[in-house]
């Protein structure tokens, strides 16, 4: 860089600026600049001109320099053609027509938002209006939903957004892509959306993921053909640990005062695998289990089935399943007789999962970033806007460039 005028030309992405004053304050920079006069094509007839009509300063915001407010007094030209009298103002890469801040400005605010930020905090930084900020997003950010690949897994969220209390997410965990975010989690809902994928795409997919919403497997059934539909691992290893819980919530409820002192971190040894525990910890365990029969067999079942994780395929999970369920099923038990009925309903669904490398917890994670995209900003009312936030955090591209 020889000069000044090539560093502002580097610094704010347009060619030939020139530098007439600055001014600093301790909070506020203020630079006046032009762009360097050239001849320009008039739009009316096509002639070149370079006959200056007027100038007209055009006061615009830009990204913040040395931590301070940034104004830029850009002195417009107003050329006017010799030919046929057309007046237009000349050619520039950094302002847009009627905007108050500069195309970097803009710029800088719709990346900013890739982040969990709410448009207040974003607009506070800049000292500008929330309204300014949600009007840049909603001109620059557009997504389309893109083409199904080989997996898909689907969640739902609680986003109260639009007038409903559950939204949808659709992942690609194979390429930790989010693909889509729907505005309900209905099955007409669902449905609609898949089937406006190409039929060529319905039939590639070949894993199908979800936790235990029945529509969501309904509309699954119906739209790919060739994909085993699979309930994510934890959904159903979950149904078993809620059995347990309840009879040890009932066990601890009922125990006498000197004995409560046993059941002390009871959550926490109880839930574990036995075999992962110390020896201290297996006497405390023990003696937990002693104080009631129906704690020990629930024990026993819950320890039983965490055997059905050890299987390499579907194949062995289908006998130790279908021989745990028997036990639960005449243990007498409630809940452990409930948790059966239930496996058994979803029993194909389950084997499936041993067989698939993928599981949900990539959506559930994505599910947790969203949860703080909405508490920072208080709840979205708009779906649409939820939606666009949402998939301008995960995805990299379909940003709308700002325009004239």
């Amino acid at each position: 860089m020889n000069n000044i005028s090539d560093f502002l030309s580097w610094m704010f992405g347009s060619e030939h600026l020139v530098l007439r004053d600055a001014e600093t304050t301790e909070e506020k920079i203020t630079l006046h600049i032009e762009i360097e006069k050239k001849p320009h094509v008039c739009p009316e007839c096509g002639m070149m001109t370079d006959y200056v009509h007027d100038y007209r300063p055009h006061t615009v915001k830009e990204v913040s320099i040395l931590g301070k407010e940034t104004i830029l007094i850009f002195r417009k030209r107003r050329y006017r053609c010799t030919n046929c009298g057309k007046r237009f103002y000349e050619n520039n890469d950094l302002v847009c027509s009627y905007k108050r801040m500069t195309k970097r400005l803009q710029n800088w605010i719709v990346n900013r938002l890739k982040n969990e930020y709410s448009y207040t905090s974003v607009a506070r930084e800049i000292k500008t209006s929330v309204n300014t900020i949600i009007r840049i997003f909603d001109e620059s950010v557009c997504y389309e939903a893109p083409e199904f690949e080989r997996t898909i897994a689907i969640d739902e969220f609680k986003g109260n957004t639009g007038n409903e209390k559950y939204q949808c997410i659709i992942t690609d965990p194979e390429k930790h892509r989010v693909l889509d975010i729907l505005p309900n989690r209905r099955k007409a809902t669902v449905q609609e959306h898949f089937t406006q994928q190409s039929t060529k795409s319905r039939k590639h997919i070949q894993y199908f993921i979800a936790d235990m919403w029945n529509p969501y497997f309904e509309a699954a059934k119906e739209t790919f053909e060739n994909a085993h539909r699979i309930v994510d691992k934890y959904h159903w290893i979950r149904q078993v640990i809620h059995a347990f819980e309840s009879i040890r919530k009932k066990v601890q409820a009922t125990v006498k005062k000197n004995q409560r002192l046993c059941f002390k971190r009871s959550r926490v040894l109880l839930n574990k695998r036995y075999e992962y525990l110390d020896e201290k910890d297996k006497v405390k365990v023990e003696k937990m289990l002693s104080i009631s029969t129906e704690l020990r067999t629930a024990h026993t079942l819950k320890e039983a089935f965490f055997q059905l994780l050890e299987s390499k395929n579907s194949h062995e999970a289908a006998t130790v399943l279908n021989y745990w369920n028997s036990q639960a099923k005449h243990c007498g038990i409630a809940s452990f007789e409930k948790c059966a009925r239930v496996l058994k309903l979803w029993e194909l669904e389950i084997l499936h999962s041993f067989d698939c490398p993928y599981t949900n917890g990539f959506t559930e994670g994505c599910n947790n970033k969203i949860k703080v995209l909405k508490r920072n900003a208080y709840g979205y009312r708009n779906f649409e806007r939820f939606r666009n936030r949402i998939l301008h955090i995960f995805c990299e591209k379909a940003i709308v460039e700002p325009t004239d």
